[in-house]
């Protein structure tokens, strides 16, 4: 489908606290429905509501490459990530 995007996003329940790493093709749909509890799981249980990072891809299997790396890399290098962007850890949800 030409024009489609797929994000890998980061929530975190505040400024250094809990981190949660998805892929999705409507991250606006997405981070609503974390927010509003109807995706029971990680998210719900530990409140990372704030999307704190996310990145574009034209390609399903790029961003689904880029979550595996994610969740599969450290903790310090998720934090990197999200301070090398948004290093006040501002919810970027109304920017999308």
């Amino acid at each position: 489908m030409f024009g489609k995007k797929y994000f890998v996003y980061i929530l975190a329940s505040k400024k250094n606290g809990t981190l949660y790493v998805g892929v999705t093709n409507d991250l606006k749909r997405r981070v609503a429905e974390h927010r509003n509890g109807v995706i029971p799981g990680f998210a719900k249980r530990y409140k990372t509501f704030l999307l704190v990072h996310f990145e574009a891809f034209d390609e399903p299997r790029f961003a689904i490459a880029m979550e595996k790396q994610l969740k599969a890399g450290s903790r310090a290098n998720k934090i990197r990530l999200v301070e090398r962007d948004n290093p006040d850890w501002l919810d970027l949800f109304e920017k999308i």
